[in-house]
């Protein structure tokens, strides 16, 4: 499977800003029109003098994140009000479940969305419920991963590693003055932090779909990093939770928890709550993306904090960073809609259009996707990550989960494990037993999904 990367270029604007420039890529700008100037001049008066039909169409993203949730919302309200004559149903809505039931849910009461952010894109496409993306769509962007062949989402950003953001005046407090070069310095920060009567680590267990965070970045630097095909040969017996790598890897993870590097109440905290704690010096750091940036700039401005990639055992910085099936799709009966498809499609130019995207990509703190060079000036701690994403010594992976075709993880899999890793967090006994049940389990959905087709 091939996965490309994205190269940024990088410009500093200021002592304490940053440009990020994504290099657009040549297009063809001609209209293919072989109408007369007059008859051109003819069909627009005659168009703009029409009355534009109203329609109607509904949307669900993910809502776990505040900063992208209202993003979006900014998004979709700018645009019903350029476009009057189209109503747009926001059927997105938080809660405990995760966004692949909460998508499930909706199909099952007939509520599919028309236009929907799609993450388990090999899961959906299979079942027949999006649409290869049309033409237009695809000629926005300077790179989009396919399936079979084929195209099934829009990015809405570029992958964003996941890093520790640190309060700087908790580090000066507890004596740590650099940051790790390898995972063993990163404990050792944490021994310091905990010495000092700090909680090290707060931690949004309250949401589900705030465990891969964890999980994935050991599961990345324990195997998926070198070998990414490692979940097809889960799938065909080659390989085993079981296997040194994994358990190690589950073990390291335990290890957080079980010496009180994690806050206690963990079970209980929101992942929009971790920014709170981080500024209120409930906690010195949080494992997150640059989204969260906005979030804690919101919660105190004047909070002063760092972040960095987690080095794993061996030095190496590795992270969630190559591309992946993720973005908008259209609904496979909204596409067969001629004026609903019309619709979404004039949606979907306006998100990714210079003015509109721009604002999007500043206040999630994205990496733009587009042909066209998007342009927006950047907090420091952004600066370090595309400093980490253009560093050629980093080493880029997908999370677990984010695998298509062969390495398609069994979708329903994920929540089972990150529900399980719950239990033995809470029961205090983790063993190799548990890792035989996450065989067993990943086992038993792949024979349930194949008798499914």
């Amino acid at each position: 499977m091939a996965l490309t990367k994205k190269a940024l270029a990088v410009s500093v604007s200021g002592a304490m800003a940053l440009s990020l420039v994504l290099t657009a890529c040549g297009g063809d700008k001609s209209s293919g029109s072989d109408a007369s100037p007059a008859a051109s001049a003819g069909a627009t008066t005659a168009a703009s003098t029409a009355p534009k039909k109203n329609v109607s169409f509904t949307i669900g993203y993910a809502t776990g994140d505040p900063a992208s949730k209202q993003a979006m919302a900014d998004a979709v309200a700018a645009f019903t009000k350029a476009n009057p004559n189209i109503k747009i149903t926001d059927l997105s809505e938080g809660g405990m479940a995760s966004y692949l039931d909460w998508l499930k849910t909706k199909d099952a009461v007939g509520e599919f969305p028309d236009l929907v952010e799609m993450r388990d894109t090999q899961l959906f496409s299979e079942a027949g419920k999006i649409a290869e993306l049309p033409a237009e769509w695809l000629s926005l962007f300077s790179d989009a991963p396919k399936l079979n062949g084929k195209n099934w989402t829009a990015p809405i950003a570029g992958t964003a590693p996941q890093g520790i953001i640190y309060s700087k005046k908790a580090y000066a407090d507890a004596g740590v003055t650099a940051e790790p070069k390898t995972y063993d310095e990163f404990l050792a920060i944490q021994e310091k932090l905990k010495a000092k009567g700090i909680t090290p680590i707060t931690f949004g267990g309250k949401d589900i779909f705030h465990w891969g965070f964890w999980i994935n970045k050991f599961f990345m630097d324990g195997m998926l990093a070198d070998d990414p095909n490692w979940n097809s040969k889960r799938t065909k017996g080659q390989a085993s939770f079981t296997d040194p790598a994994p358990l190690q890897a589950m073990q390291d993870f335990t290890e957080l928890f079980t010496k009180g590097y994690v806050e206690k109440g963990f079970l209980s905290t929101a992942d929009n709550q971790t920014a709170s704690m981080l500024v209120t010096g409930k906690a010195a750091q949080l494992f997150s993306g640059p989204w969260m940036f906005s979030q804690i700039s919101q919660a105190d401005p004047k909070f002063d904090y760092g972040w960095y990639p987690v080095p794993d055992r061996k030095g190496r910085v590795i992270v969630n960073g190559l591309n992946t099936l993720q973005g908008w799709s259209i609904s496979t009966k909204a596409n067969g809609d001629a004026d609903k498809k019309a619709a979404i499609t004039e949606f979907v130019k306006f998100f990714f259009s210079k003015d509109q995207y721009t604002k999007y990509m500043k206040s999630v703190n994205g990496i733009p996707t587009t042909k066209e060079a998007i342009t927006y000036e950047a907090v420091p701690q952004m600066q370090r990550v595309l400093e980490v994403m253009n560093d050629s010594k980093t080493i880029k992976s997908l999370q677990i989960n984010s695998f298509w075709g062969e390495n398609q993880m069994p979708p329903q899999w994920r929540n089972w494990f990150y529900k399980m890793a719950q239990e033995w967090l809470t029961k205090g006994d983790f063993s190799v037993e548990y890792m035989k049940k996450a065989d067993a389990e990943w086992d038993a959905n792949i024979k349930a999904n194949a008798a499914g087709k």
